[in-house]
């Protein structure tokens, strides 16, 4: 009976995830703790509104950016924003921008947006620039030299890199259309993704159904579509890490297809560990059920890579916000179990060093090495490793 309970408990969790789609509006922010006190908080989503009747252009204007950022750093790079910090008027409205200067050979290390696509245009020099799909995608490299003039996307949460590779300055602009915008208009208009990326084409006979998968008749639909048994089973933790994922999404339940939420088993062999990860479409809520896990997440650059993390019992609840780098260890000399809901029917999973260290073709390892202060040589040893399991 109380197992009986504890499940029904942890669906409601997952129904919860759900129903936030419909209700709270998508974050701006990292995080967002609930507190009974206002005077204690801050206000979200965005920032607090002044008497539009009072707006200026002043509100709505950013001098600056035609300025070279001082890029006489370690990486060779420099980022000047425009975001809602610089311009107020930006405040609600989904968009923000950036001005990316880049010294003889310097570059944007692999990286991350967790709430926004990227797109890109060159003004001065030649970059290489790419992205790498998730793991459902066999962390492919997209990668291209952009010249001036050329622009390029980098879709919502894929980690992704500009290198300078001329010997002259480089300059570009960026915009950034906020996940927050086209989630409110995701019922109107353009649905959030549930791939990595969708390139339009013209032909259909060449192309692939998104958002989600070709519905049945509903008339014709049965329990089988909404059921997955063997979740109850454990997974194989044979493996370097320890651990095993068992998944519960739109691939195993049919019936799942655009209802916006999935599930996993997780098993962790003693000292094993789930490692640094990203959901570059989900939010997760973890629920320990046997175990003690050390369990955290990294903010964003913005937050100072400030990292949240805790021990968990069984019975405990954590939640990992949509596109941020993530990890679970078991710290106990026993097997550990969690379950897990995804605010996605399909979250889709970036292991870190699966994607930077074996990407496929492999990012060049002079890159790496100068992004992660590491000799080329190691960088080769590890792309071995992740690339051929050496």
């Amino acid at each position: 009976m109380k197992a009986v309970q504890f499940l029904s408990g942890f669906a409601l969790l997952a129904l919860a995830s759900l129903l936030a789609s419909a209700y709270d509006p998508s974050p701006l922010q990292d995080i967002c703790v609930a507190i009974n006190d206002p005077k204690d908080g801050v206000f979200v989503n965005g920032k607090f509104c002044k008497d539009p009747k009072l707006a200026k252009a002043e509100d709505f204007f950013l001098s600056g950016l035609d300025k070279p950022g001082n890029t006489a750093n370690r990486l060779g790079f420099s980022v000047t924003n425009a975001n809602v910090e610089q311009i107020p008027g930006l405040n609600t409205l989904g968009i923000s921008a950036v001005r990316i200067d880049y010294a003889p050979y310097g570059q944007n290390p692999p990286h991350t947006h967790p709430r926004a696509t990227e797109i890109l245009v060159v003004l001065e020099g030649t970059l290489y620039v790419g992205f790498v799909t998730s793991n459902q995608l066999n962390n492919t490299l997209i990668a291209k030299v952009l010249n001036k003039g050329d622009v390029f996307v980098f879709p919502i949460g894929m980690i992704h890199f500009q290198f300078n590779i001329g010997k002259t300055n480089a300059v570009a602009f960026a915009s950034f259309a906020l996940f927050a915008l086209a989630s409110s208009l995701a019922s109107a208009y353009d649905p959030s993704p549930l791939q990595d990326i969708c390139v339009a084409i013209n032909d259909p006979k060449d192309g692939v159904f998104v958002n989600g998968k070709f519905c049945k008749d509903p008339k014709l639909a049965k329990a089988e579509d909404f059921f997955l048994s063997g979740l109850d089973k454990p997974g194989n933790t044979e493996n370097r890490l320890g651990f095993n994922v068992t998944n519960a999404n739109v691939e195993q339940i049919p019936g799942l297809n655009t209802l916006g939420t999935s599930a996993v088993r997780i098993d962790y062999a003693p000292y094993g560990q789930n490692p640094p990860h990203t959901h570059p479409r989900a939010t997760e809520i973890l629920v320990v059920l046997e175990g003690t896990l050390y369990v955290g997440f990294v903010t964003s650059n913005q937050l100072n890579n400030t990292l949240i993390a805790k021990v968990l019992n069984k019975g405990d609840v954590f939640v990992f916000p949509i596109g941020l780098i993530h990890f679970q260890v078991n710290i106990g000399n026993k097997s550990a179990v969690a379950f897990a809901g995804f605010s996605s029917q399909f979250p889709g999973v970036i292991t870190i060093a699966d994607t930077v260290f074996g990407a496929n073709p492999p990012i060049n390892p002079d890159f790496l090495g100068k992004a992660f202060q590491l000799d080329p040589k190691i960088v080769k040893d590890l792309q071995d490793k992740f690339i051929n399991g050496n």
